[in-house]
């Protein structure tokens, strides 16, 4: 078995949808309910107001209240990570203690977009959100929606940090990945549901899968096989799974859209998205519910 870090919030994190109600509004209410599912699933840990979670459409107001709704509705059976990055360093560190204050056990914090830092600059955003709050912090590395990579060597200075205790890994860099694995005690979460399996084998901490929402236990049941040493049952469910990750996660559509398309036809509470993004058309939510009968059957 592969050695790896203790996963400071489960292993199993969904990075949940924000439900909004058919006006457009917050639903705390289906939030509650969604939350309680995933937990019951087999979910660790619930990731809010991330990418998936529409964050750059929900005000500082609506994502304290998401944390505070869900925390309630979960208790502790599950780890609550709360999105508070931005492209601003001083409203990021204020949405890092406001979501400490709603009762989040973690914060994650997206590389800043559209300005582009260097790396000297990344670090120091990151070292500065880390020191606003008590919370232990993820680096949330997604350079294709950002503009600007974490790079490699960057983490590992981060590393040192006492609060910085892992990364959502979507860089698309497995050498880099396993270049920090080996040389830090961070907590690697695949943020890209098709690297599951493969970061998990090369001592990740487990996942922040956005095809959770749908598929949760099924997700859950890859990591525990690969513990359980079934590693031919791990590679069974990570591919039995593919056909879905890929409708959900490289369709040309958000994993937010694909994700509450699907949910919606499972009577989950999902709701429309926000503008600037716009619903999944027919075609493709008969698709992606095609693909979740055929995994379930």
């Amino acid at each position: 078995m592969t050695s790896r870090t203790p996963a400071p919030f489960g292993r199993a994190l969904c990075a949940m949808i924000t439900p909004f109600t058919e006006a457009g509004a917050l639903d705390l209410d289906g939030a509650q309910r969604l939350a309680d599912h995933l937990v019951a699933e087999g979910c660790e840990g619930l990731v809010l107001s991330g990418t998936t979670g529409e964050s750059p459409t929900t005000s500082d107001a609506e994502k304290s209240a998401l944390v505070r709704a869900v925390a309630d509705a979960v208790g502790d059976r599950a780890r609550i990570v709360a999105g508070v990055g931005s492209n601003d360093t001083r409203h990021t560190a204020e949405l890092a203690r406001a979501a400490e204050k709603a009762g989040a056990h973690g914060l994650l914090v997206v590389t800043p977009y559209y300005s582009k830092p260097p790396q000297d600059a990344v670090a120091a955003h990151f070292r500065t959100v880390a020191d606003a709050s008590g919370l232990p912090v993820l680096l949330y590395d997604i350079p294709g929606r950002t503009g600007t990579r974490i790079e490699p060597d960057t983490i590992l200075r981060l590393a040192d940090h006492p609060r910085i205790v892992g990364v959502k890994d979507c860089a698309y860099d497995i050498l880099g990945s396993q270049k920090v694995i080996s040389r830090t005690e961070l907590a690697y979460y695949a943020g890209c549901d098709e690297y599951n399996l493969a970061l998990y084998a090369v001592g990740g901490a487990g996942h922040i899968s956005t095809v959770a929402n749908a598929i949760p236990r099924r997700l859950r049941a890859v990591l525990d096989a690969f513990d359980a040493g079934d590693t031919a049952g791990a590679r069974g469910g990570q591919l039995a799974a593919t056909p879905l990750i890929e409708l959900m996660m490289a369709s040309g559509l958000p994993g937010a859209v694909t994700a509450k398309a699907l949910l919606g036809t499972l009577g989950l509470p999902s709701g429309p998205v926000r503008a600037p993004l716009l619903p999944a058309a027919r075609e493709a939510t008969d698709g992606l519910r095609a693909a979740y009968e055929a995994l379930s059957a």
